[in-house]
């Protein structure tokens, strides 16, 4: 059900599980990042791709060929997670993998040049995610949503062991 929202309440009025109650703005976060999630996937489907190929692609394009192993923890993804969405970018003809010439049992990756063509696209469809993310935030809403998210994510980080 949806409402127009008063200032700090949600729009999306699902019940909250009584488990959540002593986490609002953890429940608030997860369906943010759901629903910011489904928005990509929408605007990534019409270029043929899944929610998260596009942050391999991304990585591929700004560093050129790179090992697998490298690209893994370049995304912060699951092995298994990678190497299907490398099986699947591959498959549609935007990357290919081959034996790395400094080490023949790793796997280098590298984009095709067939790719290239996605990369405005990937771009555009990011800007426009953007736009509809921020919509309903002023220009300094926006600029201490983007701050209030950064002191949330260097809290979180030093746990999740995942500080650079």
């Amino acid at each position: 059900m949806e409402s127009t929202p008063k200032d700090g309440e949600p729009v999306c009025t699902a019940p909250v599980p009584a488990a959540a109650l002593g986490g609002p703005v953890s429940l608030a976060l997860a369906r943010v990042a759901r629903l910011h999630r489904a928005a990509a996937g929408r605007s990534l489907r019409g270029l043929g791709l899944y929610p998260g190929q596009e942050f391999v692609m991304m990585h591929l394009w700004d560093k050129g060929p790179v090992r697998q192993s490298e690209l893994i923890k370049a995304v912060e993804l699951d092995p298994s997670t990678v190497t299907k969405m490398l099986q699947r970018l591959e498959q549609a003809g935007h990357v290919r993998r081959s034996p790395d010439p400094d080490d023949r049992r790793a796997v280098r990756v590298e984009a095709t040049e067939q790719s290239c063509g996605l990369r405005k696209d990937v771009s555009d469809a990011w800007c426009a995610l953007e736009e509809r993310t921020l919509a309903g935030l002023s220009e300094a809403e926006q600029t201490e949503f983007v701050r209030l998210l950064g002191l949330v994510e260097g809290g979180l980080c030093p746990e999740a062991g995942d500080c650079r």
